[in-house]
């Protein structure tokens, strides 16, 4: 079958066949979308992109979630639901941004290689697109809800308003987003807590109160496992969060001596960290939704909006709706410009595999954004807990599947210790994390819809996140590993490529390996006759020579002949093509 295959295929192109459209040629707009991000291009301090990751956590979802939670299952359950489910985002957080940090690549080339295979992550690709947009949308809304307040625009225009806004600042990627967050991210940490610290200092008898609130719950304030179960679900929906904050953490500098301490304290604070400040967002939205559930109603208790204007009102009353306008804005266009950047990328991946096209990352946005418009028409705010408690299902299959991998698997040798992302080495699918997210989901799945009784549904969550970090190792010993590596990286073996690396040419360097010297090699791709470093490129004989990730991606007419077995000799490359420092 092999050589039917290759006779069939297409002679390889010559050089610089293959061009892109100039939105994906500009690397202020495309970002590296599909790609290992050059160390070139990583040039922002620890600070700077720790800052503009956490930026991004600027969302008031959490607020309305906790709102949500403390008005459905009462102060006990919702705290102990909230504090459970920051825990368990917070330590499946560690391994990914380590990783992503460490190799530079974002959420769908680590799931790539942590277990799924080549086309095995187009299916997280969608889950991740899915929250991106699911978020986008509950984002949009609150903002929507605040123009419609403060300056009496209708929820249906407001909608498109909110969609419209984040654009210009999206379409230019990392290099407008830091500067947004880093400018912003002061005026909006002091507007944040303003209204808890008047509280304080007026009413402090409040927080005391507060630990009695009952909401809606059945149990009253005390605790329920059943509410517990429940509210965390909700909460894990925001597992996913740690994809956005992968996506900026790829843009760390290399970790060195000289920055261990910056690089250590940036990962894990930009990474996992984030959901420190979103329980504590979440508390604070349970706080606010007791706090003015007797002016609004339970019913409106969890909008944010709502929950700034009286809580600006304890100490700036007659601008307190301007104020809460002004604050829900800036809220809003800090994490929907994430989510609308982080949908791009995920959507950019997912499409490239399907349809070996790539017009650019920027086309996709408007995808996004027009996939969360039409949600916030149809009045996704209304469903909240229903949309977010589906969703974390899922969501935490795959998150819990990938972590196996990353802290089970490769330090017990069940995985390569590094993480290949590129088509040219990788199968299309890999059993032990894609099969696992699958039999993790269903099952799951089934018990939110009842299939195991009331507290099957309540915890269906942790039945997704157990059974995915069973299953993965298990898959893992059982297939023997063999399904993680299509081909070995031979491109260290070219003499040229190994005398720039210091390295004798016999050696072989595991192809996902970032090189670290401070003169990083780069690479003529032999098909769009374009630069990149060495950790993007792949040996290829179909184009007798080395391609880029992308275009690996994109070709269609090689039908993966260097996975054949002895198809994948190593090329030697010409001497233009190959240079240090660039």
């Amino acid at each position: 079958m092999t050589e039917i295959v290759d006779k069939q295929a297409a002679p390889p192109a010559p050089p610089g066949s293959r061009t892109y459209n100039e939105w994906a040629r500009n690397d202020t707009l495309e970002d590296y979308s599909l790609r290992y991000a050059p160390k070139s291009f990583r040039r922002w301090s620890p600070y700077v992109v720790a800052t503009t990751a956490l930026g991004g956590i600027a969302y008031l979802a959490d607020f309305a979630i906790g709102g949500s939670i403390a008005v459905s299952h009462g102060f006990t359950s919702a705290m102990v639901a909230i504090l459970t489910a920051a825990v368990v985002i917070f330590l499946t957080g560690i391994p990914i941004s380590y990783y992503s940090a460490k190799y530079s690549i974002d959420m769908d080339l680590l799931t790539r290689g942590a277990g799924f295979g080549y086309l095995g992550s187009t299916l997280t690709s969608v889950i991740y697109a899915s929250f991106t947009f699911i978020f986008f949308a509950l984002e949009g809304s609150i903002m929507a809800q605040a123009l419609e307040l403060g300056l009496h625009i209708p929820l249906a225009l407001g909608y498109v308003i909110c969609s419209l806004v984040v654009l210009p600042l999206v379409v230019y990627g990392m290099t407008a987003l830091s500067r947004m967050q880093v400018w912003t991210q002061p005026v909006w940490l002091v507007l944040m807590v303003a209204p808890f610290v008047s509280i304080a200092i007026q009413e402090p008898e409040k927080f005391g109160k507060f630990t009695h609130f009952a909401g809606n719950s059945p149990t009253g304030s005390s605790l329920s496992m059943i509410g517990v179960g429940a509210g965390a679900g909700v909460a894990l929906s925001l597992i996913a969060q740690i994809g956005e904050q992968v996506d900026y953490l790829r843009f760390m500098p290399d970790k060195t001596a000289a920055n261990g301490r910056q690089w250590w304290a940036a990962v894990l604070s930009a990474g996992p960290g984030w959901v420190v400040l979103g329980a504590l967002k979440q508390i604070g939205g349970a706080f606010l939704a007791f706090y003015i559930a007797g002016s609004v109603g339970l019913g409106k208790a969890n909008e944010p909006i709502q929950q700034y204007v009286h809580g600006f009102g304890t100490f700036a009353a007659p601008v307190a709706l301007g104020l809460a306008t002004f604050f829900v804005i800036l809220s809003q266009i800090k994490i929907n410009s994430t989510n609308a950047y982080s949908g791009s990328l995920s959507w950019s991946n997912f499409f490239s595999r399907l349809t070996h096209r790539h017009p650019g990352r920027v086309v996709y946005i408007f995808l996004n954004v027009g996939i969360a418009l039409a949600l916030m028409e149809f009045g996704v705010f209304g469903f909240l807990n229903t949309v977010l408690g589906f969703y974390s299902n899922v969501a935490i299959a795959w998150i819990g599947a990938v972590v196996a991998d990353l802290v089970v698997n490769k330090p017990l040798g069940l995985s390569p210790s590094y993480i290949e992302f590129k088509r040219a080495h990788l199968h299309h699918f890999n059993p032990v994390g894609f099969g696992s997210m699958l039999i993790a989901s269903a099952v799951s799945i089934a018990a939110y819809f009842g299939a195991f009784g009331a507290y099957g549904k309540a915890f269906s969550p942790f039945v997704a996140l157990l059974l995915a970090m069973v299953l993965s190792p298990l898959f893992a010993v059982v297939t023997k590993g063999r399904y993680y590596i299509a081909r070995v990286d031979d491109l260290g073996k070219s003499p040229m490529v190994a005398a720039h690396m210091g390295a004798p040419h016999t050696d072989e360097l595991p192809m996902g390996e970032p090189h670290m010297s401070d003169d990083p090699i780069t690479l003529d791709c032999a098909v769009c006759a374009t630069a990149f470093e060495r950790p993007d490129m792949a040996n290829c004989p179909f184009h007798q020579g080395t391609v880029c990730s992308l275009c690996c991606s994109l070709e269609k007419d090689c039908h993966d002949r260097c996975k054949s077995a002895g198809a994948a000799g190593p090329v030697e490359l010409a001497a233009p093509t190959l240079r240090a420092g660039d």
